[in-house]
């Protein structure tokens, strides 16, 4: 869910970014008095994500500005639906338009990857997931639009979680120290809230994370046969997730070795905007 101080903050710097001194086509060229209505309309089939974003780009740059959502995130449209309808100042529509736009096309074509990749695995009870591989300053917004499409979200940042990625573990050996010492050293000084993810990328890794107390072991870039053999390994005594070269060619094999969880960087990374655009009608 997006904070409303999150809303305000991401929009209101768009917005600024867009038009630091105003829009000085609108203003020069348009009656002051003009008053337009809009239509947000699919050019492509999708699943709907934004749409309090949408709104507030309109709504922040003129209060008067009315919206309405004709549906609600998560909810999949096809090529020619009318998504929503803004009504008010036609120099403040035009200002807005772009700003909207962005977000509603961005956010929705994350949560339309995100809906092929969950329906990809859909009855093997695994969880899609994101990373943090997001668009700095978009991170709220992009996650929202996951949960839109059916995933889920991992940790929301460095603070939220203690997850040990190949970097750390390096750093581990080359200073001298076990990995099972060093975990369970530090969950000792943990809160028991807190989860704690190791990353492996070789199956005989795998014993250690376990004796020092993980709670997920993250098996990165594992062929199908380690996967399977991970899940076996591990027998429970933590969740198995699977990352790393994960496509939607491949995600329902690897939903089939067994993991629980499987991230996937693309959907936030790699998602294409989809095509909506804003119809516009003087009153």
């Amino acid at each position: 869910m997006i904070t409303p101080a999150a809303l305000h903050r991401t929009v209101r710097a768009a917005l600024e970014e867009d038009a630091p001194w105003g829009d000085i086509t609108s203003t020069v060229l348009l009656p002051e008095h003009a008053h337009a209505t809009a239509d947000l309309v699919a050019r492509e089939g999708g699943v709907f994500s934004g749409g309090d974003v949408f709104a507030a780009a309109f709504t922040l740059t003129d209060p008067g500005v009315e919206v309405r959502l004709r549906l609600a995130d998560g909810a999949r449209f096809e090529r020619g639906d009318v998504l929503a309808s803004v009504a008010g100042s036609a120099r403040s529509l035009l200002t807005a338009e772009r700003v909207a736009l962005n977000f509603a096309q961005r956010m929705s074509g994350i949560a339309t990857l995100t809906a092929a990749y969950v329906d990809a695995v859909a009855g093997t009870g695994v969880r899609i997931a994101d990373t943090r591989k997001t668009t700095p300053g978009l991170r709220e917004f992009e996650r929202h639009a996951v949960l839109s499409g059916g995933g889920s979200n991992h940790r929301r940042s460095l603070s939220d979680a203690v997850m040990a990625k190949d970097n750390h573990l390096a750093v581990l050996r080359q200073s001298g120290h076990d990995l099972a010492s060093a975990l369970r050293a530090a969950l000792s000084r943990l809160p028991h809230t807190t989860h704690v993810v190791v990353e492996v990328d070789r199956l005989d890794q795998i014993p250690e994370v376990l004796d020092g107390g993980a709670h997920t072991v993250l098996l990165d870039n594992f062929s199908l046969e380690d996967l399977r053999a991970g899940v076996a390994l591990i027998a429970g005594r933590a969740v198995a997730e699977a990352s790393g070269g994960v496509s939607l060619e491949r995600v329902r094999a690897i939903a089939e070795t067994g993991v629980q969880v499987i991230s996937v960087g693309a959907l936030t990374h790699s998602a294409r905007a989809l095509d909506l655009g804003l119809d516009l009608r003087i009153d």
